[in-house]
């Protein structure tokens, strides 16, 4: 998903095709228990805490379709990024046991 950025320009047409690899991942490919609610969640928290850096001066964006800060984009990026991770902690757990 990294690798669309430079390659769509416009951030709603990105944020369309995020919404749709996350549908087609979740629902046809796997879901596992759990991954809405750490969806959701990434969702939510990363959105206030890419606020807060922005607003802070930690982070710039010149792309900020999102209440003109931030990419539209990005708070899907960052949920989706949170169920891989998930995953990746569960299978690195299950390899562990």
């Amino acid at each position: 998903m990294i690798g669309l950025i430079p390659l769509v320009r416009n951030d709603y047409l990105l944020t369309i095709l995020y919404i749709i690899i996350i549908t087609l991942s979740l629902m046809f490919i796997k879901c596992k228990k759990l991954d809405m609610v750490v969806l959701l969640f990434g969702f939510i928290v990363m959105m206030i805490f890419e606020t807060i850096f922005i607003t802070t001066g930690v982070e710039t964006f010149i792309r900020n379709s999102l209440f003109s800060i931030m990419p539209l984009w990005l708070p899907f990026l960052w949920a989706y990024g949170f169920v891989a991770i998930k995953r990746s902690v569960e299978v690195l757990d299950n390899k562990t046991n």
